[in-house]
């Protein structure tokens, strides 16, 4: 169904403003590791920015932002993964029960142990007595959770609530900005989009005229339709109004900067037959596409996977986002042989964007580690360069920062 978006929440001319006062503050801490790690400052993204990339050169795509410095899926980590030189910025989307799509990583917007204890939260919902009537319990793509969910609450209701850290314990830097933004609408994510191109095109002409103005590469979006068999079953559907949204800022066409991804199959398909737009089939590194489970498909990521999974992946989109176990699998902690995956795709036409590459310990393969502390940040670079070697097309990646650095210093060789 159409919703329209409510006055008070649609986003102003001067969105930019109040966003980069505070991102500005998270760049001055993007942290000295970073300076002793890699020999640069907070500085050297904004400058890295204006370079863009060829058509050839490995995209780096903000992962829920940048994630990394700022809480997820907010405007500011979509900012401030741009500003650091994202060539894409990732919103995940779930729907509102009026049905406004929305930037959260799940639509369980806070979850609870059986104790009653959080397990995981995106938002401070949990923490709100006037919603404490909406906790529920759920199945989610066959997984029982018992919190609070998006499509439980009116957009003007979930704007009343603010996002949190979800890695509290990992991240504790990035506490510090809990309770200051908003859950964003997609509507929102697009526009400030909009409004980052927009400058960079102005700066082009005023620095090089129309014809260096032309030549500006647009950051992309690439928004993932979470949950999407399950937000169907309760008339939710997500595909519709992403589409009419990103018809309506200009997203049209094979060649359009954004990338549709879901981990399911047939929603996929079905986009095929809508739009040209580019796709991009996501594969997990166990388990199947949960369209499949229902349909009692048997196979299973794993089985996408192969040549003759890929060849049929190139029947219906452009390419792969592949996790990095289905590149090179881990062996007792560390990278171990690489499989034929990234050649095997290259070879039926798809692209092979690889997820999720993280700066911290506790993320890294154990021989790019830096201590033995998980929340340190470790040697990404060097976990990001064994994949480009590969001839990975593109990554997300947490720190965008470190991301553009790593991609750069591999392509300048």
């Amino acid at each position: 169904m159409s919703v329209q978006q409510p006055a008070h929440v649609r986003p102003t001319a001067g969105l930019m403003a109040p966003i980069a006062a505070l991102a500005l503050a998270a760049c001055a801490n993007l942290s000295q590791a970073h300076d002793a790690a890699n020999g640069a400052d907070a500085s050297d993204a904004a400058r890295q920015a204006s370079s863009q990339p060829t058509v050839a050169t490995p995209l780096v795509i903000g992962h829920r932002g940048a994630s990394g410095y700022v809480p997820e899926h907010t405007l500011m980590s979509y900012w401030l993964a741009i500003e650091q030189g994202a060539d894409y910025v990732e919103p995940d989307l779930v729907s509102t029960k009026d049905g406004v799509l929305v930037a959260r990583h799940e639509n369980a917007i806070a979850i609870v142990n059986a104790d009653g204890s959080i397990r995981e939260a995106t938002t401070d919902v949990a923490e709100r007595p006037e919603f404490a009537d909406r906790k529920a319990t759920k199945v989610i793509d066959g997984v029982s959770l018992t919190g609070w969910f998006t499509e439980d609450f009116t957009l003007a209701e979930l704007k009343t609530l603010r996002a949190k850290e979800r890695l509290p314990s990992l991240r504790v830097a990035n506490t510090r900005f809990d309770r200051m933004f908003e859950v964003p609408t997609i509507e929102e994510v697009l526009n400030l989009v909009d409004q980052a191109n927009e400058r960079r095109r102005q700066k082009a002409l005023a620095e090089g005229g129309p014809k260096a103005a032309a030549k500006v590469k647009p950051i992309g979006v690439y928004p993932e339709t979470k949950h999407p068999t399950y937000f169907d079953g309760i008339r939710l559907s997500l595909e519709e109004p992403l589409l009419r949204s990103l018809h309506r800022h200009g997203y049209r066409g094979p060649n359009a900067a954004v990338f549709i991804q879901s981990f399911e199959v047939g929603n996929l398909k079905a986009l095929a037959t809508q739009t040209r737009l580019p796709l991009i089939q996501l594969l997990n590194g166990s388990g199947q596409p949960y369209d499949f489970t229902v349909a009692g498909d048997k196979r299973t990521y794993a089985d996408l996977a192969k040549p003759e999974g890929l060849k049929e992946i190139a029947t219906y989109a452009t390419g792969v986002g592949a996790n990095t176990n289905l590149m090179i699998p881990l062996v007792g902690g560390k990278l171990g042989t690489p499989t034929t995956l990234v050649s095997d795709a290259h070879a039926v036409g798809l692209k092979v964007h690889g997820w999720t590459f993280r700066a911290e310990n506790n993320f890294l393969p154990n021989e790019f580690d830096s201590s033995s502390n998980p929340a340190d940040l470790g040697d990404l670079a060097g976990q990001i360069k064994a994949f480009l070697r590969l001839g990975m097309d593109g990554f997300f990646t947490d720190q965008p920062f470190l991301g553009r650095q790593a991609r750069d210093a591999f392509i300048a060789k």
